[in-house]
């Protein structure tokens, strides 16, 4: 074996060696630096991601909101509107009226206002003349028409007398008859009815009773009639919010109306034959005190989600409008996670079987929906919100929060939201005081906005009337036409 000797090191080379290592680490150093500037730049990208990816869901969502699955008006939904998908079951009933259903159709009078004759001329046969001859028969037909009408004038003389005296006496003139030209209470009522009860604009109402009547009122002859009638009627509106103050169940609600460039709030309250229907300046409670229902109520009120309803605690109870529920879930049907979706729709299910439940025990006449069902659908209602706020605490992006809100709420309100399977005299939805309501979105939707306050509070005072007046079987003309004369139909509350 031959051993190699060691090779003696070459000058300098030592240095040199440390030289290239302390290179190397001051190198791997700098791009360890860089790593992590990179990986904290990685970072905080896929936060932005993140941030960026919870915002195209979030407008998404808002893309695909529509009538159906949010509080959006369907005259939003514009032309693009979603086919319908609604969350009824099939009856198997089909279209038109249902069978055995009494139908209407025009008939003959035996007491018409006019009776004209048709004689034939001659023979259809041999060309003789008829004169004279034997009466076979008569086919009847009747016309309805309506006559022209044409505003009259009555003239009002107050005749002076002068007494031996000297003394000169003046005969009184009737009721309400104070300036040399007016018009009367009907033509007052006629007016008032095309405005506020068809929805005719002012000027439009105007033109209609000039065509139809031959008296064509101005704007603003027409607008004082209007607080005329509203004055008159304020006894009815006293009465009609005291019944509404001892009604066992109420509905309420409120929505944005313009006054005056403004926004404004009309807040309604509703419950069997009784409506009202009012304006103010605020949404909350100092818009609903001011309406004079809610403050003294003490029955079941029925509303939306819209907190201020909460703060009055004399009330018997709150129910929660199911309608509203219903729609907020089906949007997280379209727009969550698959866990999201499982949740929501067995909420949704729990739902409809106990409005299934409430109708039949209705159409029954029980006072309340079964209570194995109540108690099964209940726990599903209860099981799913608590999924929905787990599946959603991480509340990352205003979708998750809202849904983690929508599921708390659930939670919290459940005794609110399930109340109508309990007691059969609270509905399913608050959908009568959203009808009450909307005759002051339509009245918008034709004049743009309201002038005045005092112009939106004597059309608030009006519709109050108007539909407590339907409710009860009374035309809106002959309501109108009594107000005019100074003697307004007041309701009974018996």
């Amino acid at each position: 074996m031959q051993f190699v000797p060691d090779t003696p090191p070459v000058p300098g080379e030592l240095a040199a060696l440390h030289a290239v290592n302390a290179r190397l680490c001051a190198t791997n150093a700098e791009l360890r630096l860089v790593v992590q500037a990179k990986d904290t730049e990685i970072a905080a990208l896929r936060g932005d991601v993140e941030q960026l990816r919870a915002q195209v869901a979030d407008l998404a969502a808002r893309v695909m909101q529509n009538s159906k699955n949010s509080s959006r008006p369907p005259s939003s939904d514009g032309l693009g509107k979603p086919a319908p998908a609604s969350l009824r079951k099939k009856t198997g009933r089909g279209p038109g009226r249902p069978k055995g259903q009494q139908g209407k159709t025009l008939k003959l009078t035996d007491r018409p206002d006019h009776v004209i004759r048709h004689e034939p001329g001659c023979c259809g046969g041999c060309a003789r003349d008829l004169a004279g001859a034997e009466e076979a028969g008569i086919e009847r037909r009747q016309v309805i028409e309506i006559p022209p009408v044409t505003a009259e004038v009555t003239e009002h003389q107050m005749i002076g007398r002068r007494c031996g005296c000297g003394t000169v006496t003046w005969g009184q003139a009737p009721t309400g008859v104070r300036a040399p030209v007016q018009y009367g209470p009907r033509a007052a009522a006629l007016g008032t009815y095309l405005w506020h009860g068809q929805f005719l604009s002012r000027d439009r109402a105007c033109a209609a009773l000039g065509e139809m009547f031959g008296c064509a009122p101005s704007p603003a002859a027409l607008a004082a009639m209007a607080r005329k009638i509203a004055a008159f009627i304020t006894p009815a509106l006293d009465v009609i919010i005291k019944a509404l103050t001892a009604a066992g169940v109420a509905h309420f609600d409120e929505t944005g109306f313009r006054v005056a460039g403004t926004l404004a709030w009309v807040h309604s309250a509703s419950s069997g034959k009784h409506v009202l229907v009012t304006v103010h300046e605020k949404r909350g409670t100092e818009g609903m005190d001011a309406a004079g229902v809610l403050p003294s109520f003490a029955g079941i009120a029925c509303h939306d989600a819209w907190k201020p309803y909460d703060s009055y605690h004399d009330v018997a109870g709150h129910a929660l409008c199911n309608a509203h529920l219903l729609r907020e879930l089906t949007a997280v049907t379209q727009t969550g996670t698959e866990d999201d979706v499982i949740w929501a729709q067995q909420a949704i299910d729990a739902l409809l079987a106990l409005k299934d439940a409430a109708d039949a025990a209705r159409e029954a006449g029980h006072g309340t929906a079964d209570p194995h069902i109540i108690q099964k659908q209940s726990r599903y209602f209860t099981d799913a919100a608590a999924a929905g706020i787990v599946i959603n605490a991480a509340r990352g992006g205003k979708l998750q929060k809202k849904r983690h809100a929508l599921a708390t709420r659930m939670r919290d309100r459940a005794g609110d939201y399930l109340r109508f399977a309990a007691d059969l005299r609270v509905p399913f939805d608050n959908n009568k005081a959203e009808q009450v309501i909307r005759m002051s979105k339509l009245r918008i939707k034709v004049s743009g906005c309201m002038r005045s306050m005092t112009g939106a509070e004597t059309f608030c005072a009006i519709r109050s009337y108007l539909a407590t007046a339907t409710r009860h079987g009374i035309g809106w003309l002959d309501a109108l036409t009594r107000t005019a004369e100074g003697n307004p139909w007041i309701p009974d509350t018996t």
